[in-house]
């Protein structure tokens, strides 16, 4: 008869929990070393630590996926949630909640597919906010002083758009480099776009009136950088006219929607930035030419329209002889209108002289005597009257003036003055107070720090003729040398010659020291 042990004897081994979690995991992380799963992610949570913590799933189950942040950071394509993706990692445990999850080292859209849909989905979200529409973006300048070119600098672009700028209207050109395709495409481009709207007009580096951001033709993948939102949202930010011109002309980008021009290609770009410099001298010159023609016409037109003009006006020989006439007949007419003048007048005087007579002068002469008379005997009394009434009016007002009102302002005067008189004196006191502690503190402290305070406690100083002596070199190089007490100084005999210092052996080949 055989025995079953079902666990209730002593011979099952006993693991405590770690041992048992560790098992499992060496038994997870041995057979799942390395796998690439296919699903689609569902949540995604990026904490400060920069770590992603994601879910993969599909139609029946779900694994949990931790994305360190060294991987996360080097990623083309960072993982959104319902994004089809293949990601490639190792199956572990995590005994702190007893649950297996997947550390990833990469992750990729599974296919275009994937890409295309999740740019779908970022153009509906960004077109729903209104930065596609029309009205918001900005008219290009039609000739830039400065152009500001967000691109490698080391690719085949840059010297596209130089050439053609040099070609069609040469301007100056700053470049921000970027890379134009991986992991830091995206912050880099955004960063150049911020940072060229920081630029201060009139700074060290002058603000572009004009931005170009520009890449070569290159597959869904390689131009993923310019569909991030992040790109977007700088370029629909930006303060300056932003030209887009990213791949060939059958390749459109997050960043083509929101600009406010997008270019098929970066030399296309480059034309619309400048216009062509010869066809603008060419049509300044057509304009010149124009204008000269309208002018020579015009002045034509006018002389033609004066010389008509002349022809429909009398001469001036007609104009003067009506005037000549009349000036004859009124000179004829002239001596005969003098004489009937000079008749009447004289006809007027002998009629004044005879109505004056003598005897009417000396009556009129009596009259005015008469009222000047009666004028005169009035005008005494009425100059005594107003003498009287400005001499009352004077001694009135005499009457209100009095001097206790000023002998008061003067008391209180003298008490303001006496007051102040003590208050300065106590002030001045005070200062001078003040002034004598401080200097009385001085002089302390000078007496403190002086050294003689120290010869005092039996110390002395070594002078020699450039100063004190503060090494036995020094003294050794003294020709002659005193010593100061605190009652006085005393002078040394010469120096002993000094002496010559041994030369130091030079080290050995190959020693250290």
């Amino acid at each position: 008869m055989d025995l079953i042990d079902d666990g209730t004897n002593g011979n099952t081994p006993e693991f405590s929990v770690s041992e048992l979690s560790g098992a499992v995991k060496r038994v997870i992380e041995g057979e799942f070393g390395f796998v690439r799963v296919r699903g689609e992610v569902g949540r995604v949570s990026r904490p400060r630590s920069g770590h992603v913590y994601l879910d993969l799933k599909d139609d029946r189950s779900v694994i949990s996926g931790v994305m360190w942040k060294g991987v996360a950071s080097r990623l083309q394509t960072q993982p959104e949630e319902g994004m089809e993706v293949v990601a490639t990692g190792r199956l572990t445990t995590f005994p702190g909640q007893s649950k297996y999850q997947i550390v990833l080292e990469d992750i990729r859209p599974a296919g275009a597919g994937a890409l295309m849909a999740m740019l779908e989905k970022r153009k509906a979200a960004l077109a729903a906010e209104g930065l596609f529409d029309a009205g918001r973006k900005k008219p290009l300048p039609y000739l830039p002083e400065i152009i500001g070119v967000v691109t490698s600098p080391s690719g085949a672009v840059i010297r596209d758009i130089l050439h053609r700028l040099r070609d069609r209207f040469p301007r100056k050109v700053l470049i921000w480099p970027v890379a134009v395709q991986g992991a830091a495409c995206a912050p880099e481009v955004a960063r150049a776009i911020e940072g060229f709207n920081r630029f201060q007009p009139g700074g060290t580096l002058p603000r572009p009136d004009l931005l170009i951001v520009a890449r070569g033709g290159g597959s869904v993948e390689d131009l993923w950088g310019f569909n991030e939102e992040v790109v977007a949202r700088a370029a629909a930010a930006s303060h300056i006219p932003l030209i887009s011109a990213v791949g060939h002309e059958t390749d459109t980008t997050l960043i083509d929607f929101v600009s406010d021009r997008r270019a098929p290609t970066p030399s296309a770009a480059a034309e619309l930035a400048v216009p062509v410099r010869m066809e603008l001298a060419a049509q300044i010159r057509d304009f010149g030419a124009r204008m000269t023609r309208a002018m020579g016409l015009r002045v034509e037109h006018r002389g033609q329209r004066l010389r008509d003009l002349a022809r429909a006006l009398p001469r001036p020989e007609e104009l003067v002889e009506g005037p000549r006439q009349r000036l004859d007949v009124m000179g004829d007419r002239l001596p005969a209108a003098l004489t009937r003048a000079v008749d009447r007048q004289r006809l007027r005087l002998t009629e004044t002289v005879g109505s004056l007579r003598p005897a009417i002068l000396r009556r009129a002469v009596s009259v005015e005597r008469g009222r000047m008379d009666e004028r005169s005997a009035r005008l005494g009394p009425a100059l005594a009257r107003a003498v009287k009434v400005r001499r009352d009016t004077l001694e009135a007002r005499a009457a209100r003036l009095s001097p206790r009102a000023i002998l008061r302002d003067i008391g209180t005067g003298r008490e303001r003055l006496d007051r102040l008189s003590q208050r300065l004196d106590a002030a001045q006191a005070a200062r001078i107070q003040d002034t004598r502690q401080r200097l009385e503190a001085l002089a302390r402290l000078a007496e403190t720090l002086s050294y003689r305070a120290t010869l005092e406690r039996g110390f002395a100083v070594v002078w020699s003729d450039s100063g004190v002596v503060t090494s036995r070199a020094a003294a050794d190089e003294a020709t002659g040398l005193e010593v100061e007490f605190s009652d006085g100084r005393m002078k040394l005999g010469g120096a002993a010659p000094a002496r010559r210092k041994a030369k130091r052996k030079p080290p050995e080949q190959g020693s250290l020291f």
